[in-house]
């Protein structure tokens, strides 16, 4: 027997606050996905609200017919978005592997955005990830006072999608517990999902799939299984290829940050960000830019998530305690906090940085007094 779940998706969440400080990526960017549905006359895959080739060109950016400008959301080689769209269009889930920084959930949630309309149908993943939470709970008021039912059982983000044919998310899969992991098995190969309690089962309705993201840095915490990962599609997000293309990932998601946040565009905060990027991407790489200095790598990431909020801090600082422009003061603090995880190892690291490559280029002379203060 096969059970019913009550449509949730988009009619549900069709209206969001308007003071949400983070809308969800269906609300934040509607009018681009409304602008290519209206101009969308591609073949689209059961339930989709968009062609496969709408759902890349939402993600890469690009102008419709009409002069309508859809923004980038991702910043990376064309054939890794045509790659995860494509998985999403078959019939195997899409994992989305790399390490901490390289967009993995910002990628996931628009992916789900543009297909399903809905990028809500979440499960974050932690250590204390129950089974109930892929597969389903119950209401123990229900439960006690009328036995097992319909009415008691609590479905998934998972179980709803299946019922409704929409796009599920599961976050940093590999921190879930490896037999609550292999809860997905069944539900990936089988497109079932048995609820024995009830004698009852929800299949799943074609679009329904599953986009799950990993952290490469949580190898060995919980491995997924041989026949687990069988059942997805990996595809590896990279660290941005290029400065210019670092430089241009934070600037636009500062600007967006700054702008749900109040704060003023900076004129000149450019300089700042490729200097902000510089310094991650060289201690990150171990070798300055030019190729002739060997660094020593801090044991943080320095990810391009992380420059993000070191220049959203700075941007809020020059705001509320500066004169509006981002200086290298607004910086340092910021720099320090990213590069010095461990106050030991990490510390000799910088200092190192600061005396044999900041303090000798040319231009960077306000940057390194500022990072000396800081760091005293």
């Amino acid at each position: 027997m096969t059970v019913s779940v009550e449509p949730t998706s988009v009619e549900a969440n069709a209206s969001q606050d308007p003071q949400a400080l983070r809308p969800h990526a269906e609300h934040a960017f509607a009018a681009e996905l409304a602008a290519l549905a209206a101009q969308d006359d591609r073949p689209r895959p059961a339930r989709w609200k968009l062609s496969p080739w709408a759902v890349a060109t939402y993600l890469l950016g690009g102008t419709l017919p009409d002069g309508t400008v859809i923004t980038p959301k991702y910043v990376g080689p064309r054939r890794i978005v045509e790659v995860a769209v494509t998985t999403l269009a078959t019939d195997r889930a899409l994992l989305l592997l790399g390490v901490p920084g390289t967009a993995k959930t910002w990628v996931s949630e628009h992916l789900a955005a543009a297909v399903s309309g809905d990028s809500t149908l979440l499960v974050q993943g932690t250590a204390g990830t129950p089974e109930e939470a892929i597969r389903y709970g119950w209401n123990y008021a229900r439960l006690l006072a009328h036995g097992p039912s319909r009415d008691a059982l609590v479905p998934s983000p998972v179980m709803r999608a299946m019922a409704d044919g929409m796009t599920a998310r599961v976050e940093e899969l590999t921190r879930i517990p490896a037999d609550v992991q292999d809860t997905l098995i069944t539900i990936l190969s089988e497109k079932t999902l048995p609820i024995p309690e009830l004698g009852q089962e929800v299949q799943a309705v074609r679009g329904f799939n599953l986009i799950a993201t990993a952290n490469d840095r949580d190898r060995g915490v919980n491995d997924l299984s041989s026949a687990l990962r069988r059942r997805f599609n990996t595809v590896v997000l990279p660290l941005p290829e290029s400065a210019d293309a670092e430089v241009d990932i934070v600037s636009r998601r500062v600007e967006q940050i700054g702008r749900s946040l109040d704060l003023p565009a900076a004129p000149d905060g450019i300089e700042e960000i490729r200097r902000v990027v510089t310094v991650f991407r060289e201690l990150r790489d171990g070798m300055t830019a030019d190729g002739r200095t060997k660094l020593k790598s801090p044991s943080g990431t320095l990810s391009t998530a992380e420059a993000i909020s070191v220049v959203t801090n700075g941007l809020a600082l020059a705001v509320h305690f500066g004169d509006g422009m981002l200086r290298p003061g607004d910086v340092a603090a910021g720099i320090l906090g990213a590069v010095v995880r461990d106050p030991a190892a990490d510390r000799v690291i910088w200092q190192e940085y600061l005396e044999t490559v900041v303090r000798e280029r040319d231009g960077w002379k306000d940057f390194y007094r500022a990072c000396r203060e800081v760091s005293a």
